[in-house]
């Protein structure tokens, strides 16, 4: 199927589970992702992005590095913390089809220290 015949060029799933508040793997929700998957929403309106679709979700089991993000069909997988990060997935990843690398989270990657060591060796 070619892209133009998708409903949506891509679908955007931010996860915003909520865990207990002294949960040991923490939550997205409690990172931010409850103010951020808002403005995310409303920052894609804006760029006109009419064809991505920004869902909340559950859990997507990566609690530690959250807050997290899935694009999909790419399966591509961000942790953000601020407005700027959001700002940039918006413009380098959806606008532009780039990748935000030092965002970008690996498969292997689910637990911080691995993802500091990843970002580290660059």
């Amino acid at each position: 199927m070619a892209d133009q015949d998708l409903y949506y060029k891509a679908h955007v799933f931010v996860c915003k589970n909520e865990r207990p508040e002294n949960h040991p793997r923490g939550c997205c929700l409690h990172r931010g992702a409850d103010e951020l998957q808002p403005y995310m929403k409303e920052r894609a309106k804006a760029a006109g992005l009419k064809s991505i679709r920004i869902n909340q979700s559950g859990c997507l089991e990566r609690c530690e590095l959250g807050p997290v993000l899935v694009i999909y069909p790419e399966g591509v997988w961000y942790t953000y913390q601020t407005k700027a990060d959001i700002d940039e997935i918006i413009q380098t990843h959806m606008v532009e089809g780039g990748r935000v690398d030092r965002l970008m989270l690996m498969p292997d990657e689910k637990f911080p220290e691995q993802r500091q060591a990843r970002l580290a060796a660059k």
